[in-house]
């Protein structure tokens, strides 16, 4: 009985010690409708992140009851290694919304902003790579590819990091797999091109313990990254008066060792378990 005690006394201790918390003010600018996610423009919070527009979950929609958008709001942010939520949140004003800016024209199917299909040829994109080095997509033609979207500076666990986490433990996985290994590469782009230079990618993959041989992290010019990205379902917002301020959606993909697309994954819900269960019959394809 007294080492059961133990063990959830430091379970308790090691949750309440990864645990940070935060003070957000902001604008809400939209409701999920089953009221368990909250799109808010908040300031900067001090000692975490720079004013941004993200969207932010709650574990109870009983949260969100009563807000609407236009409000403006205090809540607490609770931070944790591979977690991020609202609670405590309050209305504390109200202010009319932003103009939304002027619907552009739906794109031509020539202009290369057409969603990809299963089956189709990924847009061949010149990137540079961590090293520095002139990189194009087509270079990685013969292996199969796992594609994902990123900015480092990103704070929100649930997001960019999580994807970091998803890729290095897919890389561990790779090297003891015989049949993926040196079959299977990862690849990371970084839609922060501003900050993400080769320098801040090499940095930023020795914190994750990549093998380059087996992740490549690239970044380039920000206008093909964003016409590359947006091919993949890849929303990237910046404010126009605030290029640190990046509002995005999440893409994952697999692509065949021939170039074309295989399957997309949206938003966060993907495992490396499923990743690697949908990678292994394309490999051995």
């Amino acid at each position: 009985m007294f080492c059961v005690c133990v063990a959830v006394l430091s379970a308790a201790c090691a949750n309440k010690s990864d645990q940070r918390e935060y003070t957000l003010q902001g604008q809400v600018l939209s409701i999920a409708p089953n009221h368990q996610q909250a799109t808010i423009n908040h300031q900067a919070i001090k000692g975490f992140m720079a004013a941004m527009t993200m969207p932010y979950t709650v574990h109870d929609p009983k949260q969100l009851e009563g807000i609407v958008p236009g409000d403006l709001v205090a809540a607490r942010l609770i931070v944790r290694s591979n977690n991020a939520y609202l609670t405590d949140v309050k209305k504390v004003g109200q202010a009319p919304l932003p103009a939304a800016p002027a619907e552009a024209p739906t794109p031509s199917a020539s202009s290369g902003f057409e969603l990809l299909k299963p089956g189709e040829a990924v847009l061949d994109t010149a990137f540079v790579d961590q090293d520095g080095r002139k990189r194009s997509f087509r270079s990685f033609k013969g292996t199969t590819v796992l594609l994902t979207f990123i900015y480092t500076r990103c704070p929100m666990p649930t997001f960019c990091p999580l994807m970091d986490q998803h890729f290095a433990a897919i890389q561990r996985t790779l090297k003891d797999d015989a049949a993926l290994k040196g079959r299977v590469h990862l690849v990371s782009v970084s839609f922060d091109p501003l900050v993400d230079t080769p320098p801040v990618l090499k940095a930023h993959a020795k914190r994750l313990d990549a093998d380059l041989k087996t992740w490549t992290f690239l970044t380039g010019d920000r206008d093909e990254i964003d016409r590359f990205a947006s091919r993949f379902g890849l929303s990237v917002a910046r404010a126009p008066n605030d290029q640190r301020d990046i509002t995005h959606t999440l893409r994952t993909a697999i692509i065949d060792a021939d170039g074309k697309l295989v399957k997309i994954y949206i938003g966060n819900e993907w495992t490396p378990e499923q990743a690697l269960a949908d990678i292994k019959p394309v490999v051995g394809g």
